[in-house]
């Protein structure tokens, strides 16, 4: 079978690494966003994370025409009734920074004692044609008062893993993919990898 191009649908130098790392192994090339001519900015409206990364991965696999990883993550917290949620990447506004996003969790979280968080995931694998599958991932920590740690990206240094004792902005990729939202959702995506290669060339 030959070599197959996926092209994972971001911008996001964290994010392709972390994925790159997961696909590891597979005989796919793969591609992002910054390899291809600038295509429309998707319009993610989709009311969760599964319709967004939908909508993103179809809508880029119909763009350039090849298969697409797209995914659809966020910080979902207990005691702001799911927020940030689907807005995690803009919560403090459309052009915020990750540092920004995060000034905004505290401040809204200040005084709470109620810190309970969990990230989740859904990775969307679309062809040109229109068809998708997806696969999700959730995992379970704590927002912490102070930032702790410089890897990764997003909410990482926030988000605190008990079982780890540290952040995720504390942990390397390799630790960080064995128990991340994203981790257990391309862990589902690559047990049927094999699969969705026939998939994909048919």
């Amino acid at each position: 079978m030959k070599m197959i191009s996926i092209v994972i649908a971001t911008k996001n130098k964290g994010k392709v690494e972390e994925i790159r790392e997961l696909l590891h192994g597979y005989d796919v090339e793969v591609k992002t966003l910054d390899d291809f001519d600038p295509i429309p900015e998707v319009i993610e409206n989709g009311k969760s994370f599964e319709e967004n990364a939908r909508i993103k991965a179809i809508f880029t696999a119909k763009a350039l025409g090849l298969p697409v990883i797209a995914d659809d993550s966020g910080l979902v917290v207990d005691v702001l009734n799911g927020a940030p949620g689907v807005y995690s990447a803009r919560y403090a506004g459309d052009k915020a920074t990750d540092a920004e996003n995060n000034l905004r969790l505290l401040k809204e979280l200040n005084g709470v004692k109620n810190r309970n968080a969990r990230f989740e995931t859904v990775v969307a694998i679309a062809l040109p044609n229109g068809e998708a599958k997806t696969y999700a991932g959730k995992v379970e920590g704590v927002i912490l008062d102070t930032p702790d740690g410089n890897m990764g990206f997003g909410y990482d240094p926030l988000f605190y893993y008990t079982p780890f004792s540290k952040t995720f902005a504390q942990m390397t990729n390799e630790e960080k993919n064995r128990i991340s939202h994203r981790g257990m959702a391309f862990k589902k995506l690559t047990g049927e990898f094999d699969k969705i290669l026939i998939w994909m060339a048919s």
